[in-house]
């Protein structure tokens, strides 16, 4: 009876341990999620923190800055007492962007929830487009339109923001920009922005998967959009430069052919050339989906910004939404097997490429102004030039410089697409080769003596930045990889 008593004690203490070990070896649940009864057009974070606190939490951590030397070429957000210059950065940006606020200020961002604070403390020019300069900005650009209508976008920036409840004035994107209160499932909030680009794109928005939805709710705002202007040069509309595209195939050759079609989105007029032309911000959608090695593995924004991670005995999608690099990399090694170390090299060599293609094309194109500056000088003291060589060198600037624009203002700094940032650089160096020869010819032509070093007068259009004076730091200027810069200039800024 003893022997038979030990044997079933032991089986039993076997199956416990059996079952305990099972359970160890079982993979970690996803948190469910909780059905809630939040309001339909809640606003306020604080309200769906009470039904989603890890979340929360983790969204509120936007406002932290990380540790320094993470990001070697994105530090914007390295500390809360450091404002990284993009005009000091890259200094031959100040040139091309004189005549207007990008020209004054023009700051590397912060994390979200900087999206009101930055605009509140950047000089009064860069909102000078009004109440639309709040669309990517505010939760509350949905509900204001629907309210205001044109009024919203032509309305000053501060009479718009205004009408922003006191407390929530300075929020920046909440869960109601990318979630559906009655069951969290993803949904694009702004109809009046993307809404109108994917239509344009030809895409079905009821057929989308939601694996692309975790890349087009980031697509709400990165990307490049156009103010449109009435007869009065008032904002009365956002535009999307996407017509002649499709999903996964923008491509700045369209985009710079829809600049061509329509003149009339031109936003602001250069001073060293005097064209009118239209802007390029931000376009990480277009980019990323141009066929990028990770867009084509099915990846989205969500598993590079936000991937899961654990908090306690949740695990939960990453709302610290933030760079990979800035995350030690822990998005990465979801696929990745190589170690943090070797991963971060790895996108260090890719900037440092994009980078000195940046630099190149940027002070080229440069050159092509100042040359277009000289060009009106010798016309207005009535030296006849070429037309003909005129236009011709006016078609390649447009070419250089919106490519380089469009990698300049897309904030991975060539990462989301290798190869087509260096195509897109490199031809932008081609381009502006081809002007910067064309207006020589035109010029010797004409009878100026037209010097082999073109003075760019850096000093000046970073010194004297209209309202603002915003001074030059020049411990902010970008360090060039492969010390082409000095050359290019033929001088130390």
């Amino acid at each position: 009876m003893k022997n038979e008593f030990t044997r079933v004690a032991g089986m039993l203490l076997a199956m416990a341990v059996s079952i305990l070990l099972l359970a160890g070896c079982q993979p970690e649940k996803t948190e469910v999620v909780r059905p809630v009864q939040i309001p339909e057009g809640e606003i306020d974070p604080a309200v769906w923190g009470k039904a989603y606190p890890v979340e929360y939490d983790l969204w509120k951590k936007t406002a932290e800055p990380t540790p320094a030397g993470k990001s070697k070429y994105r530090r914007g957000f390295d500390s809360d007492n450091v404002t990284w210059d993009k005009l000091s950065e890259y200094p031959y940006l100040a040139l091309l962007f004189n005549g207007w606020g990008f020209g004054v200020a023009y700051n590397e961002p912060r994390g979200h929830a900087y999206m009101i604070k930055d605009q509140l403390e950047i000089d009064a020019s860069r909102i000078g487009a009004g109440g639309v300069c709040l669309t990517c900005k505010t939760p509350y650009a949905p509900r204001l339109v629907k309210e205001m209508g044109t009024s919203y976008f032509k309305d000053s920036y501060m009479d718009v923001l205004n009408k922003i409840p006191e407390q929530n004035r300075e929020l920046g994107v909440t869960c109601i920009d990318c979630h559906d209160p009655k069951d969290m499932s993803l949904r694009l909030s702004r109809e009046f922005t993307l809404g109108k680009g994917l239509k344009a794109l030809g895409t079905d928005e009821g057929k989308l998967t939601n694996q692309q939805m975790r890349t087009l709710v980031c697509a709400q705002c990165h990307v490049t959009y156009n103010i449109v202007k009435d007869e009065n040069k008032k904002s009365v509309g956002i535009y999307f430069p996407w017509q002649d595209s499709k999903m996964g195939k923008i491509t700045i050759e369209n985009i710079i052919a829809q600049f061509r079609k329509d003149p009339t989105i031109a936003e602001w007029k250069q001073s060293v050339t005097g064209f009118k032309l239209p802007f390029i911000r931000h376009p990480e959608f277009e980019l990323f989906s141009n066929d990028s090695v990770h867009w084509m593995a099915g990846a989205s924004c969500a598993d590079c910004h936000m991937p899961y991670t654990k908090v306690g005995s949740a695990k939960v999608s990453d709302h610290r939404v933030t760079s990979p690099l800035k995350a030690d990399l822990k998005a990465c090694q979801q696929c990745h097997a190589e170690s943090p170390d070797w991963l971060r090299q790895r996108v260090y060599d890719i900037q440092d490429r994009t980078v000195s293609m940046q630099i190149r094309a940027g002070y080229a194109t440069a050159t092509v102004a100042k040359l277009f500056e000289m060009t009106h000088k010798a016309q207005e003291e009535g030296k006849k030039i070429d037309q003909t060589l005129y236009d011709k060198a006016k078609d390649f600037y447009f070419d250089a410089f919106f490519r380089n624009l469009f990698i300049g203002a897309e904030n991975s700094m060539g990462f989301h697409n290798p190869p087509e940032a260096a195509r897109v650089l490199s031809d932008a160096v081609a381009f502006a080769g081809k002007a910067e020869g064309l207006l020589r010819q035109a010029l010797a032509q004409a009878g100026v003596d037209v010097p082999a070093q073109i003075d760019l007068e850096l000093p000046k259009y970073l010194n004297e930045r209209g309202k603002s004076k915003v001074p030059f730091r020049p411990d902010q200027v970008v360090e060039d990889p492969f010390g082409i810069q000095e050359k290019l200039t033929g001088k130390q800024i």
